[in-house]
C-alpha cells in the first residue's frame, strides 16, 4: 500500500516514466543509487534509437527473463500494468506533470530532436495524428488505466477513452507507492531519499527545452482535448498533498 515505511530495503522497485516529467534526470538519479547494471535499461538492453527497450514492453519482457536475476529498478515509459506480465512484486514510483505544460514540452522536445520538424509550428506537430493519439491525447490516463489485456503497444496503444478510463485510472494512480508532481520533483526526489535511504546526489537537468510563445487559444485546446488528463491531475495534486499531510502528522 502506498506510503507503507515496512517495504523491504530489497524490494525491486518500477518507476512509471511518463514522458517529460523529469523522469530522465531520475533515470540518471537511480543509476547513483544502484548502480548501471542494476537499472533498466542499460546499453546491454538494446539501443535506445532502434531496438526501444525504453518503450517496448517485448524488449522488457525478454531482457527480464535475461537479467531479472541483477535488476533493481525498471524504468521506462511503460504503463502501470506492464508490472503484472513480469511475475514480481514491485514498489512502484511515478511522476505527474500538469498536462498543457507537459504536452507543449513534449512538442517541444519533438521539435528540437526531429530536423524535418523543426521549423514546424508546435500546432501542426500536434496535429500529427499518430503523436497526437500515440504520445499526447490523455497520456497519462492511459498510463494508469490500461489493463494487460487492454494494451496491445504498450505506452503507444491507441485507446478510445472512456470515464470509465479515468475511474481506473484514478484508482490505480492511488496505489503508486511514492507519487510525486514533477513541479515539485525535487521533493518528490527527498522522499525517496528518506523512505528508502538512498543517495540520488545532485540535481540533475536533462532534455529541458525553453519555453516559447503560444497562444491561449492552443492551451485551452490542448486542456479541452485532454481533459481526463486535466482531472486526473487534479486527482494526483489532492494525493500528494494528502500524503505530504500524513507524512506530517507522523
Amino acid at each position: 500500500m502506498p506510503d507503507n515505511d515496512e517495504i523491504d530495503a530489497g524490494s525491486r522497485f518500477f518507476f512509471v516514466h511518463v514522458q517529460k516529467t523529469a523522469g530522465t534526470a531520475l533515470f540518471t538519479r537511480l543509476k547513483r543509487q544502484f548502480g548501471t547494471s542494476a537499472v533498466y535499461p542499460n546499453g546491454d538492453d538494446g539501443d535506445v534509437l532502434t531496438v526501444l527497450p525504453q518503450l517496448s514492453v517485448d524488449v522488457l519482457r525478454d531482457r527480464w527473463g535475461v537479467r531479472r536475476d541483477e535488476i533493481r529498478v525498471v524504468t521506462g515509459h511503460f504503463p502501470l500494468c506492464t508490472t503484472e506480465l513480469l511475475g514480481e512484486r514491485f514498489t512502484t514510483l511515478t511522476v505527474v506533470r500538469e498536462p498543457v505544460e507537459r504536452t507543449l514540452s513534449y512538442l517541444r522536445h519533438h521539435r528540437m530532436l526531429t530536423p524535418e520538424d523543426g521549423d514546424k509550428p508546435l500546432e501542426a506537430i500536434y496535429e500529427d495524428d499518430f503523436r497526437y493519439h500515440a504520445l499526447i491525447h490523455n497520456h497519462m490516463v492511459k498510463m494508469f488505466s490500461l489493463t494487460p489485456g487492454e494494451m496491445t503497444d504498450g505506452a503507444l496503444t491507441s485507446v478510445e477513452f472512456t470515464s470509465a478510463h479515468l475511474d481506473r485510472a484514478k484508482q490505480q494512480l492511488a496505489t503508486v507507492d511514492v507519487l510525486g508532481l514533477q513541479e515539485d520533483f525535487e521533493e518528490f526526489c527527498a522522499t525517496l531519499q528518506q523512505r528508502f535511504g538512498w543517495n540520488l546526489g545532485a540535481a540533475v537537468h536533462a532534455n529541458r527545452t525553453e519555453p516559447v510563445a503560444v497562444s491561449s487559444s492552443f492551451r485551452d485546446r490542448i486542456a479541452r482535448d485532454n481533459s481526463l488528463d486535466v482531472e486526473l491531475y487534479a486527482h494526483a495534486e489532492r494525493l500528494c498533498e494528502q500524503r505530504r499531510s500524513a507524512r506530517v502528522s507522523t
